[in-house]
């Protein structure tokens, strides 16, 4: 990280001529874009960008791309579904999944595409409520009006999503209406071999040669559904320079948070998150040597794990880069130093970021115990999760909607219960694993003598615990799930369920931690951050782009190589480099489709790029679309100097990585024959039968 530069963005100022920023689609720096690149996006282009690019609820990106609904994401953002429709004898992670009609399309279990079709500006109406309240009154205030904004947007009506987004952390606020696809169906997907070619190894790197791409479809009335805002495919794809745009759903960036804020981070959380998931990924690798099963069934977690844990490692490599922090504490004083010297804008905004460092301390108190007993470090179970999702169901769903925790609002409700009441298998074997893990770290992070560690264990070890709650419970079954849902509050507690009693006793516990962390952490951030973005208002403007928070974003670049280590490195691979590269054992193993139509590829053909847009994780899935908006790509990935893009952002060295669009034609045309997804992606392309078909199994 020790090219991470310090930029005017990170102090609040309007950023210079580089290409940074997630800029939402209302406050969209057009002029800038015109400036370097000569094309000026109107507001009816942006519209039509906004409707084409959509969101999984499970945390990435997605778009349109034709007519009848047809979706293109990543394949590691459809692993989900993809591992839940296999089974030990239909393996469709390992073999590869083509529906050749649309009978044969499979729906996912449990998936959520959202498009965005409206934005509402609603600082006022909450400012307005909040206007002189501090902790408690404001957390419990704003937390209430946001759900009354929530509610009355989505009217009832399960097809409408509705999202108060923060901003600015808490400088503005944004009602975000998307229309909601839950019916969404596996199209194809190629094998994991070639998907994640190059595996953790080349994870965060280039050059790449990763055909990271999976098509679903979104349905309604059990139809497909027609989205005459889609984007279509260009005819060359990305090539070196091109101006490119990428319109994704960014999940967090921390960039303007306080340096008590950051020093929290550095030295607490990623060090504890950094030991956490490395500990797991031990655990999970140890429980793929079981056998071939337990490989197939955990193979998602670890993937997740072994990427979190990546990531987590560039952000903390970031945050120790002492050049590039003292930048960030230079950049506070400097806003510090304004606001002490207007009299006015001291008395508003000065205590502030004190009061954030006073929360932080605060935070540090009640680490452990917000981990382990509330935020799911020490219960690391799904089955849990259902348990404690309907043991609180029944306390939550009477009261008024805007007095609930959040998840149980009227506008999360699909959602959640689209998650308690999905048939997607669970594995128990993988969950006493996870659970004993979690119960194990529990009791030695608390100690042995904690209160909770000997309400749950007793006289029982971690596996005792984990092995009798797992077998005895019921909940593997939706049915069970919906029957404790349908019968309230009475039938949770009536229940003799082991995993359900188990949620029963410690849900006291962990609602006293969240209380007490919303109450003296949560809110105190919330209202300060609130003053130190105002204030940055007062002094910079509002010429610049907010905090990523997983909403919808889109930003610009082009297509450009950078310098690592003193090697150029060039902005576009090709196909021929993915058969240079294979070595036969994974993580570098193609998948036989591949070595069968190695002959038959344009070796020339572009496989993966990079572009200096800006991004960070949620992005992937995200379009990369020419000034025509059409597809020359499909994010998958940064490199790993963009791990410190949580931080700041540096156009000589933080690149997106993407899949080439011909690449993505060019296999599904010479290697797996999908002749139904070429057609929808370049009506009358099929005309001229493919070289050769190798469908996938």
């Amino acid at each position: 990280m020790k090219r991470l530069v310090v930029i005017a963005a990170l102090v609040g100022a309007a950023p210079a001529l580089a290409d940074e920023g997630m800029w939402t689609y209302n406050n969209f720096p057009a002029a800038k874009v015109k400036e370097k690149y000569g094309f000026q996006p109107d507001q009816q282009w942006l519209d039509k960008l906004r409707l084409g690019a959509v969101r999984l609820a499970g945390g990435c990106s997605a778009s349109f791309v034709s007519p009848d609904g047809l979706v293109m994401t990543n394949h590691h953002c459809a692993r989900g579904c993809i591992e839940q429709l296999s089974t030990a004898k239909q393996d469709y992670l390992a073999n590869g999944f083509y529906a050749k009609t649309q009978a044969e399309e499979k729906q996912c279990p449990a998936m959520e595409v959202n498009q965005l079709v409206e934005i509402t500006d609603v600082t006022e109406q909450l400012n307005k409520a909040t206007a002189s309240l501090t902790g408690k009154q404001y957390s419990d205030t704003l937390k209430a009006e946001m759900s009354k904004v929530e509610k009355a947007c989505s009217n009832g009506d399960d097809k409408v999503r509705c999202d108060l987004v923060t901003l600015y952390q808490g400088g503005k606020y944004n009602l975000y209406k998307y229309r909601r696809f839950q019916d969404v169906r596996l199209v194809f997907a190629p094998e994991h071999a070639i998907a994640f070619f190059g595996g953790d190894p080349d994870n965060f790197e280039f050059p790449r040669y990763d055909l990271d791409v999976t098509f679903v479809r979104v349905y309604q009335d059990k139809q497909p559904v027609k989205t005459p805002d889609y984007f279509k495919w260009s005819e060359g794809g990305a090539k070196e320079n091109d101006l490119t745009f990428v319109a994704g759903n960014p999940g967090r960036t921390s960039r303007a948070l306080t340096i008590a804020e950051l020093e929290y981070t550095r030295d607490v959380s990623l060090p504890k998150t950094l030991m956490y998931l490395s500990e797991l990924r031990g655990m999970l690798t140890e429980f793929q040597k079981r056998g071939p099963e337990q490989k197939r069934i955990s193979s998602n977690l670890l993937f997740g794990v072994e990427n979190g844990l990546k990531a987590s490692k560039g952000r903390h490599e970031a945050l120790l880069d002492k050049k590039f922090f003292a930048s960030k504490v230079a950049a506070e004083q400097e806003l510090r130093k304004k606001v002490d010297a207007n009299p006015e804008l001291k008395k508003k905004y000065a205590a502030a970021w004190d009061e954030i460092a006073k929360a932080e301390a605060q935070l540090l108190t009640i680490r452990e115990e917000l981990n382990f007993i509330e935020q799911g470090n020490g219960l690391s179970s799904s089955l849990f999760h259902i348990a404690k999702a309907l043991v609180r169901a029944g306390d939550e769903l009477p009261k008024d909607n805007g007095q609930r925790l959040r998840e149980f609002n009227d506008a999360n409700q699909p959602a959640l219960k689209a998650q308690l009441f999905s048939p997607a298998p669970i594995y128990p074997e993988l969950e006493i694993a996870r659970l004993t893990y979690g119960l194990t770290k529990m009791r030695e992070e608390l100690g042995a003598k904690h209160p909770f560690v000997k309400k749950v264990l007793g006289k029982e070890s971690p596996e005792q615990v984990a092995t009798r709650v797992v077998k005895g419970t019921k909940l593997k079954d939706p049915k069970a799930r919906q029957a404790l849902w349908d019968g309230g509050k009475k039938a949770v507690d009536a229940s003799k369920d082991p995993m359900v009693q188990l949620a029963l006793l410690t849900d006291p516990d962990s609602r006293a931690i969240r209380k007490k962390f919303e109450d003296e952490v949560e809110s105190v951030i919330k209202k300060n951050s609130e003053l130190v973005a105002k204030a940055k208002f007062d002094i910079y403007g509002t010429s610049q782009y907010p905090d990523a928070t997983f909403s919808p974003r889109v930003s610009f670049g082009s297509v450009k190589g950078y310098t690592d280590n003193g090697q150029q490195v060039a902005p576009i691979t090709q196909m021929s480099g993915t058969f240079e590269h294979a070595t036969g054992q994974d993580p570098y193993a193609l998948p036989k489709s591949w070595l069968k139509s190695e002959k038959v590829i344009t070796g020339t053909t572009p496989m993966n790029f990079v572009t200096t847009n800006d991004i960070i994780g949620g992005n992937s899935g995200s379009p990369v679309v020419n000034k025509n908006q059409e597809v020359v790509g499909l994010v998958f990935d940064g490199n790993i100097q963009s791990l410190g893009g949580e931080y700041g952002f540096d156009e000589s060295v933080n690149r997106t990585v993407a899949v080439h669009s011909e690449a993505i034609i060019e296999a599904l045309q010479k290697i797996y024959g999908a002749t139904r997804v070429l057609e929808e992606l370049r009506p009358g392309s099929t005309k001229v039968p493919p070289v050769k078909a190798n469908p996938a199994g």
